[in-house]
């Protein structure tokens, strides 16, 4: 059967049929003959979206070559709404698509052409044999901030059930607003509400993905709950969102006295440990309200600026699990 190979895969997924979905096309299998014309490079930037909406994914990815010469893979991610420069689940599902059906060699690191730069993706093996997919971010910035009473009506939620930290727009590619809430019960009951999203989110800060989180957990070996909500690009939540989850880690390693406030053993100013490790080093579950349960880890730093300057840059890292779901081939356009 000829036309474009495409694979989905579960991502940030401890097992088949939760974490988020992914598409990812890419060239057609060079041996069939009946391939051998299609290419994910001619597709147009309308069949591409078209494709994305058919999905009724969070995202697809579409791999402009599977071959490439330097080892660099040119990979396009849209959303329902639009192309994306970056975004996480999306990083981390390609790159283990191309590693487990394309290179017959499986790498244990890769590099995607992103539109908002070269991103690596490296693979680690736990003690008990199960691999994790990890991933580069790029430094993080630090947008806007907004207050309590203004994201508490975004949210639905009052006041109190928002605590007193920095409200803070982070972005590592892609904007998220983190806003820390008081206990997992204002987390499950958090629903955007449409007039306040529209001024506080779209009006005030030009769009935003939303990241609710708290040091309340539903499973005991993970450290944080978060939903997020990207309505600004067609998505009410995301069960699995690696780019929030690396402006979360931003965040708690910028404000790590906000972290240590949430019961996190983040060091002082968000250095490495005296052990060298990373002083964000977390485990995320959401999705939990979508029947998509999720886990991310989360790893970042800050790093001195020279001369021990504490303005230094943040290393960011997000990783998790990719579950293979299904193969096939795209038939349309012919």
């Amino acid at each position: 059967m000829g036309g474009r190979r495409f694979h989905t895969v579960d991502v940030f997924a401890r097992e088949p049929y939760a974490g988020n979905q992914l598409a990812v096309f890419h060239d057609a299998d060079a041996s069939d003959p009946e391939a051998a014309d299609f290419e994910v490079a001619d597709l147009d930037d309308e069949t591409m979206l078209a494709l994305t909406r058919e999905t009724n994914y969070s995202e697809a990815t579409f791999v402009e070559d599977a071959d490439p010469d330097d080892d660099r893979y040119p990979v396009r991610i849209f959303d329902p709404a639009e192309e994306i420069p970056f975004a996480g689940h999306p990083t981390i599902g390609t790159a283990a698509v191309l590693r487990e059906f394309v290179r017959d060699d499986r790498p244990d690191e890769l590099v995607l052409d992103l539109a908002v730069g070269d991103v690596r993706v490296w693979v680690e093996t736990d003690a008990d044999g199960t691999e994790r997919y990890w991933m580069d971010q790029v430094e993080p910035e630090f947008g806007a901030s907004i207050e309590r009473d203004a994201v508490a009506s975004v949210l639905g939620l009052a006041s109190d059930d928002v605590r007193d930290a920095p409200i803070e727009v982070v972005s590592t590619g892609l904007p998220t607003l983190v806003v820390p809430l008081a206990s997992l019960d204002a987390v499950e009951r958090a629903a955007t509400q449409p007039a306040a999203y529209e001024r506080e989110i779209v009006d005030g800060l030009g769009g935003a993905n939303v990241l609710v989180v708290a040091p309340e957990t539903v499973d005991a070996d993970a450290d944080l709950h978060a939903r997020v909500f990207a309505d600004w690009a067609g998505v009410p939540e995301d069960p699995a969102t690696g780019s929030a989850a690396g402006c979360l880690a931003a965040y708690l390693a910028h404000h790590d006295d906000a972290a240590r406030r949430m019961g996190l053993h983040v060091p002082e100013s968000g250095r490495e440990r005296d052990d060298g490790g990373d002083a964000v080093d977390l485990a995320v579950e959401q999705g939990y309200e979508m029947n998509r349960p999720s886990r991310l880890h989360l790893r970042a730093s800050v790093r001195d600026g020279g001369d021990g300057d504490s303005e230094g840059g943040i290393d960011v890292r997000v990783g998790g699990r990719v579950v293979p779901i299904s193969e096939g081939h795209l038939l349309q356009p012919t």
